[in-house]
């Protein structure tokens, strides 16, 4: 069985860290069971699988979608580490604007269940292999963002030079979404 670890202090988001089992051949461990979730009242339809290679260094995000594409994740590394970071954007959420960062480990294999209503990103420690199931498929007109680097946020993201897209450096700060959404998703 695996551990489940809510989060404390933040509704939502919960951290898995699957049973592995060794022998001289190497490891065998379950990468994803429904009823992990289950346990905790969470019931999810997967319908989209992706998978992304980063370089070190690289900071990806923060990322959603908004309604009625608003997407529900489950993410781990099959390779490297990220330092993965989550923002609460609900707008009747007594956490609003909390963060929360995590370390995905290839080593640990253990997952991060993002529930829909969080901006999601990560920052490459090592060249990584990045997988995620998603609750629903991606539609460019429903992405959104939060500015990576909002002083607000204060996010330390472990790396000194980052690597970002174009896109990523000009989202809107956490206030200006705020403003801009009438204060959430």
């Amino acid at each position: 069985m695996a551990e489940l670890r809510k989060i404390p202090n933040l509704e939502g988001p919960v951290e898995i860290f699957p049973r592995k089992f060794y022998d001289d051949r190497g490891y065998f461990f379950e990468s994803f069971r429904e009823d992990w979730l289950q346990k905790l009242g969470i019931e999810e339809e997967w319908v989209q699988d992706n998978q992304s290679f980063s370089q070190k260094g690289t900071v990806r995000g923060l990322h959603f979608q908004r309604e009625p594409f608003a997407q529900a994740k489950l993410v781990r590394v099959v390779s490297g580490k990220v330092l993965d970071v989550v923002v609460d954007l609900r707008k009747s959420s007594p956490t609003f604007g909390k963060t929360y960062t995590t370390l995905l480990d290839a080593e640990r294999s253990n997952l991060f269940f993002i529930p829909r209503g969080f901006a999601h990103g990560f920052a490459v420690l090592e060249d990584a292999v990045f997988v995620y199931k998603c609750s629903n498929y991606y539609n460019k007109e429903s992405e959104g963002g939060i500015l990576w680097n909002d002083p607000e946020l204060g996010i330390d993201w472990g790396v000194s030079e980052p690597i970002i897209s174009e896109k990523d450096k000009i989202w809107p700060t956490i206030q200006e979404f705020k403003e801009r959404t009438g204060g959430g998703l």
